[in-house]
This record gives structure tokens, sequence and C-alpha cells, in this order.
């Protein structure tokens, strides 16, 4: 059992990290990390949510968050407005740049599909699969 090709988590690490050399060069053309492409998708799904609720969709605390949120503000992607009714609330909404940049990511989808020489059930199914394990795991 303690053979490493025999680990669940190192085929996810592995893949992971072999999907995140597929997505650089696209999102690199988007000026985006991999990290910031994931919330600006998120926020394309749902503008003004809340830093807490962007967080916990993406299962990052905001110590990761804030600084990513930063650098999409300092890029003008979005906008961070304090609530008024309680300052430590703090929602975030696209930016007319932010908005048009979901136009050029339109294509990364069906890039990472031809990179993945996987057929559209296939990936469906496989992510399906994955999203049931992190569904177990975190309980």
């Amino acid at each position: 059992m303690l053979l490493l090709d025999n680990q669940l988590c190192f085929a996810l690490y592995s893949t992971s990290l072999a999907m995140t050399r597929v997505y650089k060069p696209l999102l690199d053309a988007l000026g985006l990390t991999y990290p910031q492409y994931l919330a600006m998708l998120v926020l394309w799904e749902k503008d003004g949510l809340m830093v807490s609720e962007l967080g916990e969709r993406l299962y990052l605390d905001s110590g990761t968050l804030t600084p990513l949120l930063k650098r999409l503000e300092s890029s003008g992607l979005i906008a961070r407005l304090r609530d008024v009714e309680d300052e430590r609330r703090v929602h975030i909404t696209l930016t007319a740049e932010g908005r048009k940049l979901k136009d050029r990511a339109a294509s990364i989808p069906g890039c990472v599909l031809r990179a993945s020489q996987c057929s559209l059930p296939e990936l469906t199914a496989l992510t399906q699969q994955v999203q049931a394990l992190r569904q177990r795991l975190t309980g």
C-alpha cells in the first residue's frame, strides 16, 4: 500500500499540477493566475459576493484570499467595498473591465477539454466523482 503510485492523493496532486500547466499559457494571455481565474469564475457566476462567501466557494481563508483580491483590484478587474452597516464585511463587485474579461476567457474550457483528450461526458463524470469525494472528505 505504501507505493507512491498506489496513492490517490498523489494521483490527484500530480494531476492538479498537470492541469495547472495546461491553464498557465491560457491565463497568462488574460493576465491572471490560476487562483485569480477561479475567483473570477465565481464572480462571473454571481457578482457582488462578500469576501467570506467567495472564500467559502473557493475553500480559501481570508488570509489567502485578501492578497489575491488586492491584485485583482489593482488590475482593475474588481472593486472591494466595505458594507456601510458592518465594516468587517467586504463586498466584491466586478468592474466593467472584469465583466469584459469573461468574453476573452470563454474559450478556455474548450482548450482544456482538447488538452485532456477526453470526451465532454468523460470529463463531466470525472468532475462529479472528484466533487463527491471532496464532499465526503469535508463532511
